[in-house]
């Protein structure tokens, strides 16, 4: 009896069963200006990247993104890239969150709630990915995935974002990301925001993929239209 009392205690509580954040989370929020601004957050085992961008035009603002854990209802993050405060790259922020049943999870004290878009699910490869070579002249060139310069992709079930960045220096090289599709070994992404050019917002790629031995080859054309190889591996 005493234990099925606990059990009952803990459960109104909510502190049985913790909540995960995984997968993608968005939300619409007003700046000073007036501003409409859309957030993207996405989760995966171990990283997490988060983007603003203006709701109308795609028109890219901020990233930052890294290491995450969550400890009862503290996250603690460790941004591997920054840009709007570079001083805090390589520094634990801690912070408590709060869900509302299983679909809305927010900051405690921000008046924004985020939406669950998903929770990893259906895409094939949703986790973290680090470029780790390209097919140059029908030759494989590999990429050193433990140096500090990265170009990193992380995918929820149907979000994508990839983020060019320096740990070490603090530099970010550019992001971009929106929703993507695998279907029949075609894997298609809709850009919704693009940092180094707005003017392809809109746009949607589609790529030739394919999975061998936890890499992700990845083949078809550029946004520019160039023809493109690139391997990318699991970090999670």
């Amino acid at each position: 009896m005493k234990t099925i009392l606990i059990i009952a205690c803990a459960l109104s509580t909510g502190i049985l069963f913790a909540q995960s954040p995984i997968g993608a989370w968005e939300w619409i929020e007003t700046r000073e200006d007036g501003q409409k601004v859309k957030g993207v957050v996405t989760f995966t085992e171990n990283y997490q990247a988060a983007a603003w961008f203006d709701a109308e035009t795609g028109a890219f603002i901020e990233t930052n993104g890294g290491l995450w854990k969550l400890e009862g209802n503290t996250m603690t993050e460790v941004p591997e890239f920054h840009t709007k405060d570079t001083s805090l790259v390589g520094k634990a922020v801690s912070f408590d969150i709060e869900f509302d049943g299983n679909d809305k999870m927010r900051i405690v004290g921000s008046v924004n709630w985020a939406s669950r878009v998903d929770a990893g699910q259906p895409g094939d490869l949703a986790g973290a990915w680090l470029m780790s070579g390209r097919k140059r002249n029908g030759e494989i060139q590999e990429r050193d995935t433990n140096r500090p310069r990265k170009t990193m992709k992380i995918l929820s079930g149907t979000r994508f974002q990839w983020i060019a960045y320096n740990a070490e220096t603090k530099q970010f090289m550019g992001t971009g990301g929106g929703t993507y599709t695998t279907v029949d070994g075609k894997y298609t992404e809709n850009i919704e925001f693009f940092s180094r050019d707005d003017s392809r917002v809109g746009m949607s790629l589609e790529f030739n993929y394919e999975l061998k031995d936890e890499t992700w080859h990845h083949s078809g054309k550029s946004s520019k239209g160039d023809p493109m190889y690139e391997i990318w591996s699991r970090r999670d």
